[in-house]
C-alpha cells in the first residue's frame, strides 16, 4: 500500500515563506502526476499546483508567481516552495500522487492522498 507523508507546514507571517515536502513510500511501479491541493474551512478542495513525470507544471492563478512545485523522481518526492504568503493561503495542504501501485495482488493505476499539513498565514 502506497502512503504519502507531508511535512513543512506551520505558522508564518504574511510575506513569509514555507516549503512543503511530500514523500511517497510503498510498492510503486511508476509515478505519474503529483500535485498539491488545499482546503480551507467551509470551502471545497482546490488544486494549487501539479507537476507531471516529465516536469511540466501548472498553477492556480491565485499562486502563480509565488509558489513553485518541483519533484525528485528518484526519491518519489514532491515539493512546494511557497513565497510571499498571504492570509488567504491559510489552508490544509494535501499531497496527491497518481501512479501504478501494487494492490490486491497486481499493479493498478491509483490516486493516493496524504493526510494533510496545516499552513497558517497571519496578517
Amino acid at each position: 500500500q502506497v502512503q504519502l507523508v507531508e511535512s513543512g507546514g506551520g505558522l508564518v507571517q504574511a510575506g513569509g515563506s514555507l516549503r512543503l515536502s511530500c514523500a511517497a513510500s510503498g510498492s510503486i511501479f511508476s509515478m505519474n502526476t503529483m500535485g498539491w491541493y488545499r482546503q480551507a474551512p467551509g470551502k471545497q478542495r482546490e488544486s494549487v499546483s501539479v507537476i507531471t513525470s516529465g516536469g511540466s507544471t501548472s498553477y492556480a492563478d491565485s499562486v502563480q508567481g509565488r509558489f513553485t512545485i518541483s519533484r525528485d523522481n528518484a526519491k518519489n518526492k514532491v515539493y512546494l516552495q511557497m513565497n510571499s504568503l498571504k492570509p488567504e493561503d491559510t489552508s490544509v495542504y494535501y499531497c496527491n500522487a497518481n501512479g501504478t501501485y501494487w494492490s490486491a495482488s497486481r499493479w493498478r493505476p491509483q490516486s493516493v492522498w496524504g493526510q494533510g499539513t496545516q499552513v497558517t498565514v497571519s496578517s
